[in-house]
């Protein structure tokens, strides 16, 4: 599955054309948007509205925010890693800044936006392997991009960007329905040496993405570095579709519960690929008033990788990506009137490798070191909506170890009292 930049140039010049034929009608009135982190069924946009020959001259905007996520916590040894584990009972305790976000965003014209922001590279009020608290961190740039909307069916995004064909990969901080991301759904696109390069599922590219079929078909599709040690890799391509049976679902970044707020049904699959990488996905949301007490949220999805079994390529990712497959639940219930959302949630990484990627181990004994699942359920209290909320949560998590007399499952939790406080 290889895509290039010639058929990309294609590709955009069709959507183009696509764009033009569904400009909206004299006087129908346009909207620009902000790129935002909190889901814009949730927020009102406050972009303001212009029509023809009653338009005021077009003024620049500038929008500046934060986002937050501190919790208190616990989590056993082993949890990140079996190998830590000194014994089944050892908790460590910490107070911990997760996360400590800048967000800078503005119209510049009446067609481009930029969107600007920080974050921490490593949480702060964790021990370091020096054995010293993380006091002093010096913030990283984990947003930088520019948008253009040429029509609602053809807009582009340049830039520093979320990378991911599934949902959840490319949902927002602010608008999780868990204390935080799943731990499977991009794990090759998490740090700089991780498989793919990435910056905390972050990625240098360029994005078109646009809505047909009345605002119910969504489509991405985008070209990035990817994993480039000498320049000259191939690069990265990534694509989505996405059809909402209910409402339309245009959010940038999605949301991962809507609190009832409107009628949401999408599904979505996409592919992710680079010289022997690649991964394909579905994934299915729903979030929707069921009954008088409040509203459902569903969200699933199914990730099918691997990275070949070319090893004689400078690019080949045979032995940093194993063929798996990874499946991911989370299942929540938000109570209207008393602004409480119990959920659960369940994902699995199950490795399946082949003998190439795997550096001489047999594989049954690789599959068994590196596959584990997680099992975790919360509270969220909701004081202002995604805004302003306290979450508590408990998270557990698999793995199959090897002992004198052959593997034995091991399970270590990690418990959350986080709270969230956004503004933008």
């Amino acid at each position: 599955m290889k895509f290039f930049p010639t058929t990309l140039l294609i590709i955009f010049i069709v959507c183009a054309q696509v764009a033009r034929a569904e400009e909206n009608p004299p006087g129908k009135k346009r909207k620009s948007q902000l790129l935002k982190e909190l889901p814009a069924s949730i927020n009102k946009d406050t972009a303001k509205e212009v029509t023809g020959s009653e338009a005021a001259p077009f003024k620049p905007s500038i929008q500046v925010g934060a986002i937050v996520h501190m919790f208190a916590g616990a989590e056993q040894d082993g949890f990140g890693s079996p190998s830590a584990a000194t014994a089944a009972r050892d908790w460590s305790k910490s107070f911990t800044l997760y996360r400590a976000r800048v967000l800078v965003g503005g119209q510049l014209s009446k067609k481009g936006s930029f969107f600007m922001e920080t974050d921490l590279p490593s949480a702060i009020g964790v021990q370091l392997t020096t054995g010293n608290k993380n006091v002093k961190v010096s913030p990283i740039l984990l947003d930088c991009q520019y948008e253009y909307d040429f029509s609602n069916a053809f807009q582009l995004v340049a830039g520093m960007q979320l990378v991911s064909n599934n949902r959840n990969g490319l949902q927002g901080a602010a608008g999780l329905m868990a204390n935080d991301f799943t731990f499977f759904q991009y794990p090759y696109n998490l740090f700089e040496n991780s498989a793919l390069n990435g910056n905390f599922g972050r990625d240098l590219g360029v994005n078109a993405r646009g809505f047909l079929a009345k605002d119910k078909l969504e489509y991405r599709l985008g070209v990035f570095t990817g994993r480039n040690t000498d320049g000259k890799a191939p690069l990265r391509t990534v694509g989505r579709l996405a059809y909402s049976f209910l409402d339309p679902d245009k959010d940038y970044y999605y949301a991962g519960t809507k609190l009832g707020n409107g009628k949401t049904f999408t599904w979505g699959a996409g592919f992710d690929t680079q010289g022997s990488y690649y991964n394909l996905s579905s994934d299915v949301f729903l979030d929707k008033p069921l009954g008088q007490a409040g509203s459902l949220t569903l969200n699933a999805a199914f990730q099918y990788m691997t990275g070949g079994t070319d090893t004689l390529s400078k690019y080949s990712f045979a032995r940093k990506i194993p063929r798996q497959t990874v499946q991911f639940l989370e299942l929540g219930y938000y109570f209207k009137e008393p602004k409480l959302q119990p959920w659960v949630r369940f994902e699995n990484q199950h490795i399946i490798s082949e003998q190439a990627q795997t550096s001489g181990l047999p594989t049954y004994d690789f599959d068994q070191n590196n596959s584990s699942y997680v099992v975790g359920g919360g509270l969220n209290y909701f004081f202002n909506g995604t805004g302003t909320n306290l979450r508590l949560s408990y998270t557990t998590r698999s793995y199959d170890i090897k002992e004198s007399t052959g593997y034995a499952n091991k399970t270590f939790g990690q418990v959350w009292l986080q709270v969230q406080f956004f503004i933008f």
